[in-house]
């Protein structure tokens, strides 16, 4: 099996089996909703922190695979990290889908994201991708619960 089918692979089973799909409630919960107005992708991301780590991550939405198999590897990935290893991980995976080299250890880190290494070949799918990393980081930066759009159109 050639690595590129074992990446559409790895892509097509977060898809279809997401990890961390569903809400969460209760104090403490910010949620974060972005959506790509290009291709009607959407994406609520919800976080629970408990002191510096992401306690619980979850993730609803709808949109191409690309975009839901990336929530569902994001969401796994960051639960229990501390939020400055989330953020290091979600740069790492901007810098891989602009097609920018990374060390192995980096790739590794990654874990089952570095399978969408390959769409830095379909510029107009990048933003796909990088919708529920966005969410992610806007998470991170805010602190607090955000409902907007990568572009600043408030999202309904």
């Amino acid at each position: 099996m050639s690595l590129e089918n074992l990446y559409r692979e790895i892509i097509l089973d977060h898809y279809k089996h997401p990890r961390k799909r569903g809400t969460l409630e209760g104090p403490g919960v910010l949620a974060v909703e972005l959506k790509n107005p290009s291709c009607g992708d959407r994406i609520t991301l919800y976080v629970r922190r408990e002191d510096d780590r992401l306690a619980a991550v979850r993730f609803v939405g709808e949109g191409c695979s690309i975009s839901m198999s990336s929530a569902s590897m994001m969401s796994a990935l960051v639960e229990g990290k501390t939020a400055d290893e989330a953020e290091a991980l979600a740069q790492a995976f901007f810098r891989l889908v602009q097609g920018e080299p990374l060390d192995p250890a980096t790739e590794e880190a990654l874990g089952d994201a570095v399978a969408l290494q390959g769409v830095h070949q379909f510029p107009v799918r990048i933003k796909c991708a990088t919708l529920a990393w966005k969410a992610l980081e806007r998470a991170l930066a805010e602190g607090g619960a955000a409902a907007e759009s990568p572009a600043g159109t408030p999202a309904p």
